[in-house]
């Protein structure tokens, strides 16, 4: 006996002939049954689906935080000022009428004294007010900054220019304005060049700012939905205008906060370097504040939790996609388990002529395989749909990885095989003279 006709596999993909007669076969036994065969192929189409449409949402998601992460700095240790709990400033006195709380000249001339490899300090300070320009008015941010300010913040200028160190050592009242202000304020003109308006100072515009969070790449004519109105002047001509105790009037209500600063973005020479001066930064404001009237931002750290997120995600995706594929296995399963008793005179035909029973083995797995491969192609078609869907009309970013689709058809293949693998088996091992009495 030939070693081919030993190995009926083998012999298939040897005889291009007697292959196509078997996937013949295999197409007009699933084409016989149309409904139900496409009923089956069914839990495989969501299964393959989910696998596609799941690790395109994930992977944008996760592409879309990391990217907000690295604008902040892989290099960069941020500080913020955090009002606490009404009537509690820093110093724990809580009948004072003014808010006094947040980072402090002493804490950033410590951290430039006692931490090493801190090649910058950026500090900065904000106040909340109207902005206006002739009739139109705004709520917005006044953000004193010192010029190098949108490198340290990865935020790249869209027009004109940011001030100078000049115009920072000699206060002059000029300010760059971001995206959201220009298109509130200035629908149909050219800001740059006009002036806006804050608590009775002018401030010449001479550039406008990308909005924050805004991504690289993204157009640059329209603000972000949610990005807030800011603009930016001076950190001197700043606190000249409102000097270190910023009041503020609301409708039946009078707030008073002293902040010395607001933020102070702190660069390391080696990113190596950024968690252990983080740790030190963090122990040396735990001994200067009583409160916890600061918090600090470590875009390192977050990047590293959100790929740790990002792994836990995509497990969690995966298991629903393998239960979904799960499922539609055991689906494939139960019907040709059906179709073997249904088909059991048949089978005896076939040994009483003379095949034997690796060939029934090759006929059921064939067609297991075909209806796994259809499910799989129409679950990639669908599942790449999907995230286009998502991304058209929820504005969600999907990223659809090359690799994601062809692994999915393959998933669904390997699972026709494996759990077509019993009912062929079962077939093959009828006794051919019971087989052809079956009615």
């Amino acid at each position: 006996m030939s070693f081919l006709a030993r190995h009926p596999v083998l012999r298939l993909v040897a005889s291009p002939q007697h292959l196509w007669r078997t996937l013949s076969l295999g197409i007009k036994t699933i084409w016989l049954h149309k409904l139900r065969s496409f009923l089956t192929a069914l839990g495989v189409v969501f299964g393959v689906a989910s696998v596609v449409a799941m690790l395109a949402i994930g992977e944008g998601a996760s592409h879309e935080a990391q990217e907000q992460i690295r604008k902040l700095g892989s290099q960069n240790i941020i500080l913020q000022s955090v009002k606490p709990p009404d009537g509690q400033g820093s110093s724990g006195e809580s009948r004072s009428l003014i808010s006094e709380y947040g980072l402090t000249t002493r804490d950033i001339q410590q951290i430039r004294q006692t931490v090493p490899g801190i090649s910058i300090v950026v500090p900065s300070r904000f106040i909340s007010e109207n902005i206006w320009s002739f009739d139109r008015s705004i709520d917005g941010q006044v953000m004193g900054v010192l010029p190098v300010y949108p490198q340290m913040r990865n935020r790249p200028m869209v027009q004109g220019r940011f001030f100078s160190d000049l115009e920072l050592d000699g206060r002059v009242p000029v300010c760059v304005i971001n995206q959201t202000v220009a298109s509130r304020l200035f629908p149909l003109s050219t800001p740059t060049g006009k002036s806006v308006r804050v608590k009775g100072y002018y401030y010449k515009i001479v550039g406008i700012i990308q909005d924050e969070g805004q991504s690289v790449g993204t157009d640059s004519s329209s603000a972000a939905p949610s990005a807030p109105a800011q603009i930016m002047i001076p950190f001197t001509t700043l606190t000249d205008h409102y000097g270190e105790t910023f009041f503020r009037y609301r409708t039946g209500s009078f707030e008073a906060e002293k902040v010395e600063f607001h933020e102070a973005v702190l660069r390391v020479e080696d990113v190596k370097q950024v968690e252990s001066r983080a740790g030190a930064i963090r122990h040396l404001m735990s001994s200067n504040h009583k409160k916890e009237d600061w918090r600090i931002i470590v875009p390192v750290e977050l990047l590293k939790q959100a790929e740790r997120t990002k792994r836990i995600f995509s497990i969690v995706l995966g298991s629903i996609a393998a239960i979904s594929l799960l499922v539609g296995g055991i689906g494939i399963m139960n019907i040709m388990l059906a179709s073997v008793t249904e088909r059991t005179r048949e089978i005896g035909i076939r040994r009483a002529l003379g095949a034997r029973q690796a060939d029934i083995v090759v006929q059921f797995l064939i067609e297991t395989v075909l209806l796994a491969g259809v499910g799989g192609v129409l679950g990639v078609a669908v599942g790449l749909g999907i995230p286009m869907a998502i991304e058209k009309f929820a504005g969600v970013t999907t990223i659809i990885k090359m690799w994601s689709p062809i692994m999915a058809f393959s998933i669904s293949v390997i699972t026709g095989i494996a759990f077509g693998i019993y009912p062929a088996r079962r077939a093959a091992q009828m006794n051919p003279v019971e087989a052809l009495r079956h009615e």
